[in-house]
């Protein structure tokens, strides 16, 4: 907005105001001086115009939040950024409290959530056996000579039970399905083993029961990662030699840190594994264990750290006899069909670290190293992504680093936007330094006292993920509100005085902001009432910003302006003169003077023979400034001009066309509301195409976060076998068995026999193919797998060609110069392959394949190879012997053309590269530990927790929060409540029939699902002699070695409370809407099954909870709060405007313009696809303070044009014609503000489209659609509401406003009472119905 030599806007005759206050009754005597203003007005000008003071005021308005931060900062808590999710749980909805009572429970019994299930040696059932024999010893009192059911009497049965009992007190650790529970962890040993496995158990036991000080002995950390097949139509198998090969250089790299020996988790197990040694470090806890086994003295070591590809289907023949098998893979594999999209792995990290001496020693220190080196992974991981594999990495450390980091990232693009918006600022005040930094200081420091009070005040601790926005949308609400100061006090030139000018500026501008503030801060501030707390402090921080952000720049923009005028003007006119005489421009004006601008460049000439309806009763002609070199009078001239040519005269004169296209859009855009559907999908916190997005939706497909896989591995499965010779030869090549699944099979499938391994230590070999039929320009294909995929073919040795060549895996020597094999597949049919020495620029669809390393100078044992790109499309790279092959253009060496020395091998006989290959290759290549039929049958899938787990509780009436103190992230979830009437001994046949009962339900529950006994103790033969119920109990189908989600508490000798798991058929990648019916199917099945029971059970009050449960109704009652806030802020909204307008045909327009605006941002959002999640409801609730403010502007003009424009002599205009002649001139008065206003916003919120937090885009998106959507209907669809329905004389008394005011206040408390009434109303006829 230019602001120099603008329209008079706001004029207001003084006269109008002193007749207002003699029709009061308030006469008053005023000093000649100070132009007719007194009392308070009065010394609020002579603060104003006083430079000295006007000083002050600024020291104040800058010294005051700066202290305040301070104090904050130096005395208060700290203020934490809350980046967690549990920041948008809804603790009070019953759902969370369901699910915290019975957190709270196993918390107190055990003392984690997570700890039950992987940690067997903390969960002691033998108070529970015990409890149960003692039990059956009461019932067996009175019938101990009684036979049991299997003819085992009751006597018998508990002696056996207590000496089985005792053997196991005194003997080796008790076994579950075959496994030893070694050290808590999920997977041990495989059992059958006899002594050695005993031995090991002992031993473990031996070394945790002493002080045994053995560094890094213990996994406390651990690092995900994930590779995910892609780049292939129908190729979406991870067990292809290369993926594998991709795979094996990924955790290879990952072990050659320099630093990894001072992390790596060191068990005792490993010790055992030679080729580990020297640092005996534990490599990954990955399948590729049995892939890449290692050789040694004619040993096979499963460890993964063999330089060659064992025979692929072998080796998960071989692996799958084990039930920990299938926590590496997706849910789509089985033994018929060997084909897994992705692929897990775990490295994990041990403690103590080095110095020092336990876990105990100061375990922050130890943290903090950990995290200090694990994030340097990261960059690392972030490069090894190919065509062929994703690889996606987290783990606590990591996925927290990213996020954090994403976030900050994001932030920094505030600062984009406030460089555009301080460029634009700049502009916009007439290139003046001095308002342009104050104006900008004043948005900063309101953000500062904002803050002091959001933490201070309120007490709020931690600033959450949402409050992010207010960096980027605070800058557009302010600019606008400092453009309104500067604006008005320009157009209060031609008052004489500035004790007037400064009066009349504060008045004007602090009015027409304070609405529209009011109204935006009420529209954030509706979002309070939200029941997610990350919600209600978005909303309290968003309020406070706005209404700090108006009170600063009420206060400091006057006393900036007054020194300006008074001091500063003199100066930057000096500077500009100055700058002006350097470039050689006129001199005559600046474009920062007032002096010479007083001429108002538009006037309005009456038309008295121009009074029919339809004919335009203003000639508004642009008159030639005084100065025609001064720019920014022009281009403001230049805006407003359009603005009255191409908008405001079309709006008013066909206003009929523009009510009706509006009618039409607004019936168009609330049908395209209507079939906007809901969230179809969990909702996006990260762009898709992110790592961590990706890992996130990954995760829902994998095992529960609660399972690990530390001892799952070849190396703890699998003992050193003998290197067989017939197990050797049974395989001619890695993967030449994988013929079962034609499916599968590809150019790049595992099923091809004449696929080779091309490792050779740390060497690799490159093979070049040539494809040159049916295409123009020749391609060359580089890959590390021998087989020849069709149509292409080999290369021969002639004319330049090389068949082959040898490069390094990584930087060996001076073999340090990375190459890259790109691959893009926009070329159609075939792909094109590229060499460089650069990244792949993506430009053209390329994307990295490998990379080796070679030379740049001549080494020992090498050759000279040259390489160069073609310059026609697909512009594919070729690897010659001589330069002439290579040459297709000329230029200098760069990335993509020039020469590398590639290693030779040392062996004389190694003519070729194919024998160099056979003579290097290892042992273990093609090795198939399953050739003679000695693997055995595939174990059954296990369930490793990828369904939401449900559990089943009784003895818990739910959780006490009074003693809450933590107002955000609930620290202390409080106490739970028990059922003093529950008695597992009287209950113990109905609980044994729910079991059963909810275990059969197919529908609800997984196979094998049931989990309703806590592990150990051989619970299972206990109860049976309880109850006859009891018998044929459904079993779960778990890992070995983890424990059942069962659990029980015990307190003061009693079984308090109990709960029963399920692992249900939910899956958790569905939206919270579609998942709401899994629910419900739950709950009500529960009702029908607990409706069975007699009224006496104490079982009638259990309940079923979930931790999923609370994640739905999370972004259920998220968009029903959002839309109810949105309500709320139009009620507010209509209320405030109400009072301001005075009048309900100024109250019209307004709300027609809001219901049009609403209904079709809404409705773009249905055209571009989008779906109603939490996420866009949040962003909606606010539209209406942001939809208001161009229209209330518009409105106040309109009223302002009443007093501003001359009277006709002959007063004979018609209503009609007055409207339309108000409209134009509201339209003249505040056409320029209000567009320039909306640029500011919409260059604001611009960079929020580039931010990968997806909640930050989606927000940024609809402030940005929906400020131009609200700009276009305030220049035409209110402007031609104002010509229409306006009233034509109404110049708002001070009356006017009170009987507003009244009226609104009596329409609310007439609300309140008819809600009251309805909700007795309500509960009185439900009770009598009830009775």
């Amino acid at each position: 907005m230019e602001l120099e030599d603008e329209p008079l806007l706001f004029q207001t005759g003084w006269e109008g105001e002193e007749e207002d206050e003699e029709q009061g009754g308030e006469e008053a005597s005023h000093s000649p001086g100070d132009g007719g203003v007194g009392g308070v007005w009065r010394v609020v000008g002579w603060v104003y115009t006083v430079p000295w003071v006007s000083g002050v005021v600024l020291g104040a308005g800058v010294l005051l939040p700066c202290a305040l931060s301070a104090y904050m900062f130096l005395y208060c808590p700290p203020l934490d950024i809350d980046l967690s999710y549990s920041a948008f749980e809804v603790h009070s909805h019953f759902s969370a409290e369901r699910f915290d009572a019975l957190a709270i429970a196993v918390k107190s019994q055990l003392g984690s959530w997570e700890r039950h299930r992987c940690d067997p040696d903390d969960y002691d059932t033998s108070a529970l056996r015990d409890l149960l024999l003692q039990g059956l010893g009461k019932q067996g009192t009175g019938a101990s000579e009684g036979s049991h059911p299997d003819g085992l009497n009751a006597t018998s049965a508990r002696e056996s039970a207590l000496t089985g009992g005792a053997r196991r007190r005194r003997g080796a650790p008790a076994r579950l399905g075959g496994r030893a529970e070694v050290g808590g962890r999920v997977g041990g040993p495989s059992g059958g083993e006899g002594d050695g496995s005993r031995g090991r158990s002992l031993l473990r036991e031996r070394r945790l029961a002493s002080s045994y000080s053995y560094q890094q002995s213990q996994a406390l950390w651990r690092m995900e990662l994930v590779f995910v097949a892609q780049g292939g139509a129908g190729d979406n198998n991870i067990f292809t030699p290369e993926r594998l090969s991709t795979i094996h250089s990924v955790e290879r790299l990952l072990m050659q840190h320099p630093q990894f020996q001072q992390f790596c988790w060191k068990p005792l197990e490993a010790l055992r594994d030679l080729p580990l040694g020297p640092s005996f470090c534990s490599p990954p806890s990955s399948l590729l264990s049995y892939l890449f086994p290692s050789e040694r003295a004619d040993r096979i070591y499963y460890d993964g750290m063999g330089p060659d590809l064992a025979d692929i289907q072998g080796a998960l023949s071989l692996a799958m006899i084990h039930p920990q098998f299938y926590w590496y893979v997706d849910e789509s594999l089985s033994p018929e069909r060997l084909s897994s999209s992705l692929l897990r792995s775990e490295i994990h990290f041990g403690a103590p670290l080095p110095s020092f001496y336990s876990l105990q020693d100061r375990p922050a220190e130890q943290r903090r190293r950990f995290r200090d080196f694990v994030v340097q992974y990261a960059d690392i991981l972030a490069r090894q992504s190919t065509s062929q594999v994703r690889v996606l990495y987290g783990g606590t450390e990591l996925f927290d680093n990213e996020v954090r980091q994403t976030f900050h990232s994001d932030m920094l693009l505030a600062l984009i936007s406030g460089a555009c918006i301080a460029v634009l600022v700049y502009i916009l005040t007439s290139f003046s330094v001095f308002l342009s930094f104050f104006g900008l200081a004043s948005i900063g420091l309101s953000c500062l006292v904002a803050l002091f009070l959001y933490h201070v005040v309120f007490g709020v601790r931690y600033l959450g993920i949402l409050n992010g926005v207010a960096a980027f949308v605070i800058i557009g609400i302010g600019v606008d509100d400092v453009f309104v100061f500067i604006s008005t006090f320009r157009q209060a030139s031609h008052l004489a005085l500035p004790l007037q000018r400064m009066v009349y500026t504060v008045k004007t501008a602090g009015r027409a902001t304070f609405l529209t503030s009011f109204t935006t801060a009420a529209a954030y501030a509706a979002n309070t009432f939200s029941q997610i707390p990350a919600v209600q402090d978005f909303g309290l921080f968003m309020a406070l910003i706005v209404s700090c952000c108006w009170l600063w720049v009420s206060l400091l923009m006057p006393a900036a302006l007054c020194v300006w005028s008074q001091a500063v003007e003199g100066y930057e006119n000096a500077w500009w003169r100055w700058l002006k005489t350097l470039t050689g421009l006129s001199v005559l004006h600046s474009p920062l003077s007032d002096g010479d601008d007083d001429v108002a460049l538009l006037s309005v000439e009456m038309e008295p023979e121009s009074c029919e309806p339809d004919v335009d009763i203003l000639s508004l002609s642009l008159e030639a400034s005084p100065s025609p070199q001064t720019g920014a009078g022009v281009v403001s001239a230049k805006l407003q001009w359009a603005l009255k040519r191409w908008v405001a005269e079309p709006a008013v004169e066909n206003r009929k066309t523009v009510l009706g296209v509006y009618l039409l859009v607004l019936l168009v855009s609330a049908g395209c509301c209507c079939l906007l559907r809901p969230a179809t999908h969990a909702p996006l916190l990260f762009r898709p195409d992110t790592n961590l997005q990706t890992l996130l939706a990954l995760r829902n497909n994998l095992s529960g976060q609660g399972i690990a896989c530390h001892m799952c591995s070849g190396v703890f499965m699998e003992k050193p076998h003998y290197l067989h010779t017939n197990a050797h030869s049974g395989s001619s090549s890695p993967g030449s068995h994988l013929h079962h699944d034609p499916a599968s099979q590809s150019p790049q499938s595992p099923a091809k026999p004449s696929s080779k391994s091309n490792t050779t230590g740390p060497l690799l070999t490159v093979y070049v193919f040539k494809l040159d039929a049916g295409v123009s320009v020749s391609r060359y294909r580089y890959s590390v797998n021998a087989s020849v995929p069709s149509p292409w073919r080999a290369l021969g040795s002639g004319h330049g060609d090389v068949p082959s060549f040898l490069a390094y895996r990584g930087p060996n020597s001076n073999y340090s110069t990375r190459m890259t094999v790109c691959v893009s597949h926009i070329y159609q049919p075939h792909a094109s392959w590229m060499l460089t020495s650069l990244a792949c620029d993506p430009h053209h669809g390329w994307r990295s394949e490998f990379s080796f390393y070679v030379a740049s100078s001549p080494q020992h044992h090498s050759r000279r190879l040259y390489y160069a790109q073609h310059r026609l499309s697909p512009h594919p790279s070729r690897v010659c012997a001589e330069p002439p092959g290579c040459v297709f253009g000329s230029g200098p060496d760069g990335a993509t053309q020039g020469s590398f020395y590639s290693p030779l091998s040392s062996k004389p006989e190694a003519a070729t590269t194919h024998h160099l290959h056979t003579a290097t290759k290892s042992k273990t290549s093609g090795f198939n530990p399953c050739s003679g039929g000695g693997c055995g049958q595939p174990a059954v899938r296990p369930l490793v927790d990828t369904g939401a787990m449900v559990f089943v509780v009784f003895g818990i009436l739910g959780v006490n929060r009074t003693q809450r103190t933590d107002n955000h992230v609930i620290g202390d979830m409080g106490s739970i409540i028990l059922d003093p009437e529950f008695d597992i001994f009287k209950e113990i046949g109905y609980l044994c029939k729910l079991c059963k009962a909810i275990s059969a339900n197919t529908e609800l529950v997984k196979p094998g699902g049931a989990q309703c006994l806590p592990s150990g103790n051989k619970l299972s033969s206990i109860l049976p002699l309880l109850h006859p119920e009891c018998h044929a109990l459904p079993k779960p189908n778990l890992l070995p070695g983890q424990l059942s989600h069962g659990t029980v508490g015990l307190s003061a000798g009693r079984v308090r409370w109990l709960s029963m798991a399920f692992e249900s058929t939910t899956y958790k990648g569905k939206s919270s809407f579609q998942t709401h019916s899994d629910f419900l199917q739950w709950e009500n099945f529960l009702q029908e099954q607990l409706a069975t029971l007699p009224q006496s059970s104490a079982l009638r009050r259990g309940f079923q909870t979930c931790e999923h449960w609370k994640q739905i109704f999370m972004e259920i009652i998220g968009v029903e709060s959002a839309l109810c806030s949105l309500l709320l802020s139009l009620v507010i909204c209509v209320a405030a405007v109400s009072v301001f307008t005075a009048h309900p045909l100024l109250l019209l327009p307004i709300l027609f313009t809001i219901l049009g605006v609403i209904c079709l941002v809404v409705a773009i959002m249905y055209v571009l696809g989008w779906e109603m999640g939490a996420v866009e409801a949040i962003s909606l609730s606010i539209l209406v303070g942001s939809s208001v403010d161009y229209c209330l502007h518009l409105v106040e003009g309109y009223l302002l044009a009443g007093d501003s424009l001359p009277e006709t002599p002959s007063h004979s205009l018609e209503l009609p014609a007055k409207r339309r002649r108000r409209a134009l001139e509201a339209v003249n008065h505040v056409g320029v503000a209000i567009v320039s206003s909306a640029v500011t916003t919409v260059i604001s919120t611009v960079p929020l489209f580039f931010c990968v937090i997806v909640p930050f885009a989606k927000f940024g998106q609809i402030v940005a659609i929906n400020t131009a959507v609200s700009i276009l209907f305030t220049l035409t669809v209110t402007a031609a509401m104002l010509a229409t329905m306006a009233p034509p004389s109404f110049s708002r008394p001070p009356r006017a406003v009170l009987r507003a005011g009244l009226a609104v206040m009596a329409t609310a408390g007439l609300g309140a009472a008819l809600c009251w009434a309805g909700g007795l109303l309500g509960r009185g006829t439900w009770h009598a119905f009830t009775m």
